[in-house]
């Protein structure tokens, strides 16, 4: 792993790409990113889920599963017709009646009412607008971002807490990614730098087989090493 100002960088197969979206997950769990109820959870619970569904997973591939997941945190967000779960011809129909309660408060010399309803009126074909502008938006969005965009541009995720990109190299033998994560908070990302060398140390640990070093323990405490155990499978028998 390469770290930079830019991010964490690593560059493999998918597995190692996979790999890498875990650990920084891992480290972001560990500092509470994930718990509405902690300081960073408060901030970025949210976030970090949105993170978790878009980092990438062994069972998925670049061109399908990350392209569309891509599309999908690329576009444009919901108004406030969407988020209320109201299609704009909903929007519309309210519309309508509130206008025709406009008319019936202006008959009855209600003119308080009248007001009030018909700038209800207003509002709800404007949200109207705004739902079925950003529906069309983002059909366009999508077909242009996992059409053209990805064969430009590195597959990307951006919110207020995680910045990342993946891409295929072109460089060596086989499939190859680089793929690189930025932890947005500057205080988190030197909390999270710590826990990836930890655990960089740790898979040092397990895989690496280092020659014991002991003439310099010999030096120090005045003793000799024990013997080195012998190898029994290269003995033979007379």
């Amino acid at each position: 792993m390469e770290e930079s100002i830019s991010g964490f960088k690593i560059r493999g197969d998918w597995g190692d790409v996979v790999e890498h979206g875990e650990r920084i997950t891992y480290a972001l769990r560990d500092a509470d990113v994930h718990d509405p109820d902690e300081d960073y959870g408060a901030r970025f619970a949210r976030a970090y889920d949105e993170w978790e569904e878009w980092r990438p997973k062994a069972h998925e591939t670049l061109d399908t599963d990350v392209s569309e997941k891509t599309a999908d945190q690329a576009s444009v967000e919901e108004g406030k017709g969407e988020k209320a779960g109201k299609d704009p011809d909903e929007d519309i129909k309210t519309a309508g009646e509130k206008l025709s309660e406009s008319y019936e408060a202006l008959e009855n010399d209600d003119a308080e009412n009248a007001v009030g309803n018909w700038k209800e009126s207003i509002d709800y074909v404007a949200r109207a607008a705004d739902s079925a502008s950003r529906k069309a938006i983002r059909r366009v969005e999508d077909t242009v971002y996992q059409n053209v965009m990805t064969q430009l541009a590195p597959y990307y995720f951006d919110n207020e807490l995680v910045s990342a990109n993946i891409q295929q190299s072109t460089r060596g033998e086989g499939e190859t990614f680089v793929f690189e994560v930025n932890v947005n908070d500057d205080v988190l990302k030197e909390n999270v730098s710590d826990r990836l060398a930890e655990l960089e140390d740790q898979v040092d640990r397990w895989h690496v087989e280092t020659e014991k070093d002991t003439d310099t323990a010999e030096a120090i405490e005045g003793v000799e090493a024990p013997p080195e155990p012998e190898d029994n499978s290269r003995s033979t028998t007379n």
